[in-house]
């Protein structure tokens, strides 16, 4: 799809991601990534179900760390813990059989980190806006946009909301 339109005051999330997808995770502030562990996850399939794939990921808080940080000793077994994690179940109610084996449900959530937003999305992909803390949603307010493919051009669908502060 080309790349997003920017909406002023919104935030925007996706249900669902295409086959190949990559997405990191970003530690929030005050917390940092455990030394040697990868940010990353990529949808993925099998015969039957799309499904992420993970590593192991943790945010550690920067206080703690530089706290025991003198008294820490390396840890040799942590090599062989990076085999792939079970994926985390994912919401498939609403998705059809096409879906299920092209897109993966939404990723799993991860204490003190959030997913940096994509700036890649799929014919197919579905985006949910929502307005930011102080502004309001004004009509129409679906707040979604779809990429699709018409007449052998791929666009995103209107945004039929706005967010605004009418202060």
């Amino acid at each position: 799809c080309p790349l997003l339109p920017r909406t002023e005051f919104a935030d925007v999330t996706a249900e669902m991601y295409a086959l190949g997808t990559k997405l990191y995770y970003k530690c929030d502030s005050g917390y940092t990534r455990r030394s040697g562990q990868y940010e990353g996850i990529q949808c993925q399939s099998s015969d039957q179900d799309a499904y992420w794939i993970y590593k192991k990921f943790e945010c550690i808080d920067k206080k703690i760390l530089l706290s025991t940080a003198p008294t820490m000793e390396l840890d040799i077994t942590q090599t062989s813990e990076r085999k792939t994690q079970t994926p985390a179940p994912q919401k498939r109610e609403n998705l059809s059989e096409f879906d299920r084996k092209n897109f993966c449900g939404p990723p799993k959530t991860i204490p003190h980190a959030s997913l940096r937003p994509t700036k890649q999305y799929y014919v197919g992909q579905v985006l949910h806006f929502k307005c930011q803390s102080g502004y309001d949603k004004r009509p129409p307010t679906s707040g979604t946009r779809r990429c699709q493919k018409v007449n052998n051009k791929i666009n995103w669908t209107p945004l039929d909301m706005r967010c605004t502060n009418d202060s």
